[in-house]
């Protein structure tokens, strides 16, 4: 971030694109305070004003990266239903994995970091994926799958296994793999 571009910025702003670029690039334990601080160009005093600490920052990220993921999906549902959802919500995840700069998922990558299931991070990683597999529910749903809970589970773990894909392999190859495991799973039910 150009000093700038910094300044035109809200503290809170610049903290969390801060947090949302190291936690990405490097993790979020390798990350700390005083590296945040400088980054974003602001003070410790204005962080722990807007943050009552790191994990704080670390929710506050994880929080503004399932808005952006709902909007994405709220686009897709305000168009399409049933199939049509299903593909779209699915193309979603490929166009993620497919971004310059891809490093898997955030939410699994901040999962691997916090291993205890009852750690507020981790349930907030919860929260994000029980409402994705309660979004493909409904879409499969409306498109007569037979079986709309088990078509959910079975896209959320497309979707996981694309990300780590993605990263690890390469993401054309990941995003072709979705699609037609997809298209398969949508023809079977």
């Amino acid at each position: 971030m150009t000093s700038g571009a910094a300044e035109r910025l809200h503290p809170r702003e610049r903290l969390l694109t801060t947090a949302e670029r190291l936690f990405y690039e490097r993790g979020i334990h390798t990350v700390g305070v005083e590296q945040l601080v400088a980054e974003a160009e602001v003070t410790r005093a204005t962080f722990y004003r807007h943050f009552a600490g790191k994990e704080g920052l670390v929710l506050a990220y994880l929080r503004e990266r399932d808005a952006r993921v709902k909007r994405a999906v709220a686009a897709v549902r305000s168009a399409h239903r049933g199939r049509d959802a299903v593909l779209g919500i699915m193309d979603v995840v490929g166009r993620t994995v497919t971004r310059p700069g891809f490093r898997g998922c955030g939410f699994i990558n901040a999962a691997a970091e916090y291993p205890d299931p009852d750690h507020p991070v981790r349930s907030c990683v919860a929260e994000h994926r029980e409402w994705f597999r309660g979004v493909l529910r409904e879409a499969a749903r409306e498109a007569g799958h037979r079986e709309p809970d088990r078509l959910a589970r079975a896209l959320v773990l497309l979707r996981d296994g694309a990300m780590v894909s993605g990263h690890l392999d390469g993401p054309r190859d990941a995003v072709a793999a979705l699609r037609q495991a997809v298209l398969e799973l949508l023809d079977a039910g």
